[in-house]
C-alpha cells in the first residue's frame, strides 16, 4: 500500500499518528491487564506492572525510535489517546492499591491518592522523554527501577518489599 494511500483511511496526518500511537499504548494496557489479573499478591503484581511499564519503554527506545518518537510527540500534545491509555492505567493501579489495602499489605488510606503518588514516582521510568535521558546517560536502569519500586512499595507500607520483588 502506498502512501498516499493511507490517507483515503485517515483524514490527516494527526489521525495517522494517532491511530498508530493507540495500538502501542494498547499493548502496553494489554500487559498491564495481564498482570493484574494474576493471582499473585497486590504487591508482585504492582512491582511486575511497573517493571513491565519501564521495560517496554525502554525496549521501544532502543528497538523501534521511530516509534518512540511518536509516543514522544503524544506526550508533549497531551493526545487523547495516550492520555485516555494514563487514565487506565491509573485506574488499573487504583485497583490494584485497593487489593492490597483490602489483603493487609498496604497501609495507605486514600487508595487513589497512592495510586496517583505511584504514577509521579515513577514517572522516570516510565515518560518517553525521561527513559531517554536515563539511557543517554548510561544509568543503571535496572537497579534504579528496583529501587524506586522498593521506595514505592516503602511509601505503601509494605511489609515485606523484597519478597514483592523477587517473587
Amino acid at each position: 500500500m502506498s502512501r498516499a494511500n493511507i490517507y483515503r483511511f485517515f483524514p490527516s496526518k494527526t489521525a495517522i499518528n494517532s491511530s498508530v500511537c493507540g495500538l502501542v499504548v494498547k499493548e502496553v494496557a494489554e500487559i498491564a491487564l495481564e498482570i493484574a489479573r494474576s493471582d499473585a499478591p497486590a504487591s508482585k503484581k504492582l512491582a511486575d506492572l511497573l517493571t513491565a511499564i519501564h521495560r517496554h519503554s525502554a525496549r521501544t527506545l532502543v528497538e523501534d525510535r521511530p516509534m518512540h518518537q511518536l509516543l514522544v510527540a503524544a506526550t508533549d500534545g497531551s493526545w487523547a489517546t495516550l492520555n485516555a491509555h494514563n487514565d487506565h492505567i491509573l485506574a488499573i493501579l487504583k485497583a490494584l492499591v485497593r487489593e492490597g489495602q483490602q489483603a493487609g499489605e498496604f497501609k495507605v488510606g486514600d487508595a487513589d491518592e497512592a495510586a496517583h503518588g505511584i504514577i509521579t514516582a515513577f514517572l522516570p521510568f516510565s515518560h518517553p522523554v525521561l527513559v531517554e535521558q536515563r539511557v543517554q546517560e548510561g544509568e543503571a536502569a535496572a537497579v534504579s527501577v528496583d529501587a524506586q519500586i522498593r521506595f514505592i512499595m516503602k511509601a505503601l507500607g509494605t511489609v515485606d518489599r523484597e519478597t514483592s520483588l523477587k517473587a
